[in-house]
Order: structure tokens, then sequence, then C-alpha cells
């Protein structure tokens, strides 16, 4: 039994609506103020315990699998990208529906959802993964209140209870040295990926930001690549923030991607293609390259040749910003090239990479004196003759 009073449009002069939800049927009335809806929804309460109200429309609630089909057809279909929608529905098959798909949507409680969310921490899935999880139930349950199926989302406010403490993935970058050998390897053993990688390496693009790029996106003359697409489980959709960037180009980088493509114009004649491939980089037979093959079939081994430790190829992306912060460049820059939503991502993500970053400075606050005395602390004379100048120059 439930009887819940709300707004459907929170705000100031808004109508408030009361809901009922007993024994598989559910109804709805608008009431006015939140006043005449709490005097309303205790009326009910009162016949509901002694039997005497009757629902005047009969609307079985429907089992949570059926209003999945819904969403998914439905707001999945307008509002997420074919990528979210394929990871509803693999986080759905695997983890959400064995555990409710067969409850009414009505029947779900909070105490359910959190006992689910600390069993799921107590497996092998990282705290991201169990917030994803959480993030999708949730959302289908708000959309079920927005149709007045229930009155509430059990699933608000759970993520309190998920761990923070594996959150963020360690990330281990080359060093200046681990670049530069790997791409000797590179071009010696792999000279068809080489090009993709020197890219990644100079850019900091992501793996599917990079297979999705086409011919017409490199600009020689500005110097800049456009970024413009992403690959996502072979379907193309838009970069990861949806919007475009412009990424600048190396003088090496411009200069291999030129070479690159030359040997693509060869290759389309020696082959015998009607057409040179579309993409930028390509495979074997000219079409889109696999993200698996691409990181089992060359990545790996390269790295294995080359004898380097074994890191991801998402890597590529996080020494480019590590060697460039660690370098001194301008973070702000940093930032916009690789695509990040706000500096703070950059920031938080690659801290200990950027220059004083560690506690050596920190021990410079037990000298007596200013280090680089010179830098912080101008002289007395040098103050006073600066001083004397801007008088004379106020400009």
């Amino acid at each position: 039994m439930g009887v819940t009073i709300r707004q459907k449009n929170k705000g100031r002069g808004q109508p408030w609506w009361v809901f009922v939800s007993h024994q598989g049927r559910r109804t709805s009335k608008r009431i006015g103020d939140k006043a005449a809806a709490e005097a309303v929804a205790s009326t009910i309460r009162a016949k509901l315990q002694l039997g005497e109200f009757s629902f005047k429309e009969e609307k079985p609630l429907p089992m949570f699998k059926e209003y999945v089909k819904t969403f998914l057809k439905g707001y999945s279909k307008l509002n997420h990208k074919q990528s979210t929608q394929d990871s509803y529905v693999n986080v759905l098959g695997v983890h959400i529906l064995p555990v409710f798909g067969d409850k009414r949507l009505d029947k779900l409680t909070r105490k359910e959802i959190k006992d689910f969310l600390y069993k799921k921490q107590q497996g092998s899935l990282s705290s991201s993964s169990v917030r994803i999880i959480k993030a999708y139930l949730s959302c289908i349950l708000t959309q079920a209140v927005d149709d007045e199926i229930i009155a509430v989302n059990p699933a608000t406010r759970t993520g309190r209870y998920i761990n923070n403490q594996d959150s963020k993935k360690e990330i281990g970058p080359f060093t200046w040295e681990e670049k530069a050998l790997f791409e000797e390897t590179a071009q010696e053993h792999y000279s068809r990926y080489y090009p993709l990688f020197v890219c990644a390496l100079r850019t900091g693009m992501r793996e599917g930001e990079l297979i999705a790029l086409k011919p017409g996106d490199v600009d020689f003359n500005g110097g800049f690549i456009e970024v413009k697409r992403n690959s996502v489980r072979g379907a193309i959709t838009t970069p990861k923030n949806g919007k475009t960037r412009r990424v600048d180009m190396s003088a090496q980088l411009a200069d291999v991607l030129k070479a690159h493509l030359t040997e693509r114009k060869k290759e389309t004649l020696k082959r015998g293609w009607k057409e040179p491939p579309e993409w930028l980089f390509y495979n074997e037979a000219g079409g889109m390259i696999d993200p698996a093959n691409l990181r089992k079939r060359v990545f790996y081994k390269c790295l294995e040749k080359a004898g380097l430790r074994r890191i991801r190829l998402h890597d590529l992306r996080h020494a480019y910003a590590t060697l460039r912060i660690g370098a001194g460049h301008n973070i702000a820059d940093v930032s916009k090239q690789l695509g990040h939503h706000s500096i703070k991502i950059t920031i938080d993500t690659y801290y200990h990479w950027i220059p004083g970053s560690n506690k050596s400075e920190v021990d410079q606050l037990d000298s007596t004196t200013a280090p680089n005395c010179t830098l912080y602390a101008p002289s007395h004379e040098n103050s006073t003759k600066k001083g004397a100048a801007n008088l004379a120059n106020p400009l």
C-alpha cells in the first residue's frame, strides 16, 4: 500500500498530485495546493485501512523487466548514444535484471537496492563499475516516476553507499626514454601502425578518436587535426564530450602523416583498390581498424619486442599529458588538447606530474630565508629604482 503526494513539476504555483498504489493497481489525481493534497492523501490512507477505497480505473503495475523494454525503446533511444544504449543492455542483462527483473516496480525498496550495491562491491567489480550500475538503475526508476508509475525513486542518493577507494584507475604512462624506444620499435617492426602511435603520443587523442580519423581532418597548412568523430564498438559517434576540437600537430607528426598519405596512395594502386581507404589509419584490407586486434596483435607485441612493461593503449594518452605537464607546458592548453570538460579534471588526474608537486619544495619552508631570493623578493635598492621608473613612466 502506498499513498504519496508530490508536484510533477516542482516550483511555486505548481499543482500537487496524490498517487495511490495498492495491490498491483495505481491511480493519481491532481488536487491543488499541498495542504489539500495532504488532506486527501490522509483520507485515502484511512479508507485503504478500512477496505473502503475502490479504484475507478485499474492500472496494473508492470514488472521491472517489462518497463525496461519501454525505457529502452523510448527514453534511451531518444536521449542516449548508441554506445550508451548498448552499455545499458549489457549492464541490465548481466547485473540488474537477474535481481530485479521479476519484481513489480512499486515493490523495489531502498533497502533491497542498498543490499544489491553492497553485494556488487564485495565481488570483483570496481567502485566505478558499481556506480555505473547504480546510475543506470536510478535513471530507469526516475523515468518510471516521470511516467507516473511509481511515486518515488528508491535508488535516489544510494551512491553514498558505494566505496570511493578504487574509483580512480592507476595510470602508467611512458617516460621520455620509453616513448622513444616504443616509437623506434613500432617504426621498425609495425610500420603500418607507426603513424597511428606517433599521432597518439603527439596529440593525446583517445583510441576511438584515432580510429575514426579521416584524411580530411588533417590540416597541414593550419598545423592541426580536427577531432570530429569517435569509434565505439564499430559505431561512429561524436567525441566523448559531444564536441569537436582541434589538436595541434608537431612538426614531426606532420612529416609522418604526409609520408603516410603518400604510402596510402601507393598501396591503393598496388592492391587495386577502387579508391583509397576512407579512414586515415586502416587495416591490411583497407577497412576500419578493430581496437581489439590493434591492442592484441600490434600494441602488446610491440611492447614485448621493445622489452617494455605492459601498459594499456589508453596510457599513450596519459603519456602525452604527463610528458607535457612534467616539462612545464601550460596545463590549460594540455587540458584543451585532451578535450577535457574542465581544467579541474586535468589537474585531478595528473596532479603528481605537475612540476613542484612534491615534498622537497615543502621542505624549503624550514629555511629562515626565502628560496631564490632575487626572484621572490627584489632588493630594497632595486625596488626603489623600479618605483622611481614607474613614477616617471606610469604606462
